[in-house]
């Protein structure tokens, strides 16, 4: 967070980039700053994402393979017609889903441009199509809100004093990189995400159940999914840290839960 700003003539600079990169959240309507390109964004998050990949070991079982890529289309559907629905730009997504076979990671990540990986430890807490739904529609929402580059924009103020995203990584392109890493949850290994802040998680959370219930999955089933994820106290370390207590997770879906439950008995109509 921008703990202070620069009096006078800085300040009113730095004001001014507010109001000029201020974005609006889908679903919630919270105005965050948004000051970098998603098209460069979504450039470096490829090379990441690929890179991740590359150095992980994917999944061959093509059970795990195609359940991922059904919910995951499913989910991009949904999400393709709120954002049309509601006036928001769908340009630069570009959906992709993989499965990371990792048994001891219960995770799951997306990036810029829609590029979406799932380890295999959480299949067996999502138990069906609805709990792996809670997952990554949570993930896309994470992408939706642009968390990353809120957060990345935020760094890039106070630790490079607002320079442009090209320039930076031109002139400090480790620095850039570190901010980057940071600000999409990026460890220095496969299978460490680092979490984002509680209240990017739970605005995750509520973007990710309306989703959920567009694309016609019960969004009562994240309630029961946030519930196995504590069970037994055995919670993965990811979760833990800035990640909302599972139980204040749970309050939280809850008062969000009629509006999502709305839209879904809407779809269920349709059908």
């Amino acid at each position: 967070m921008i703990k202070r700003l620069l009096i006078s003539g800085t300040s009113v600079l730095v004001l001014s980039i507010f109001c000029v990169g201020c974005a609006t959240v889908p679903v919630t309507g919270r105005k965050s700053l948004a000051l970098l390109p998603e098209s460069e964004l979504a450039s470096m998050s490829l090379s990441s994402y690929q890179q991740m990949l590359k150095d992980a070991e994917l999944s061959t079982d093509k059970a795990q393979i195609t359940q991922v890529t059904r919910v995951g289309e499913r989910l991009a559907g949904a999400t393709h017609a709120y954002l049309q629905a509601h006036g928001h730009t769908t340009e630069g997504l570009d959906w992709e889903f993989n499965v990371i076979k990792d048994d001891e990671t219960a995770n799951a990540f997306a990036m810029p441009g829609g590029k979406i990986a799932v380890y295999t430890g959480i299949l067996p807490i999502a138990q069906n199509d609805e709990g792996l739904a809670v997952v990554m529609s949570h993930e896309i929402a994470h992408v939706l809100a642009k968390h990353g580059n809120e957060r990345m924009s935020q760094g890039m103020l106070t630790q490079l004093g607002g320079m442009g995203l090209s320039v930076a990584m031109r002139n400090k392109p480790a620095a850039t990189q570190n901010i980057f890493n940071t600000s999409y949850g990026l460890g220095s290994q496969v299978g460490l995400m680092l979490p984002y802040s509680r209240m990017h998680e739970s605005e995750a959370d509520h973007i990710g159940i309306v989703l959920m219930a567009i694309a016609g999955y019960n969004p009562e089933a994240s309630i029961g999914f946030w519930q196995r994820m504590d069970k037994g106290g055995d919670r993965p370390p990811q979760f833990i840290s800035t990640h909302p207590a599972p139980e204040r997770r749970v309050q939280n879906l809850r008062e969000k839960m009629p509006e999502a439950l709305a839209v879904y008995k809407k779809q269920q109509q349709k059908q």
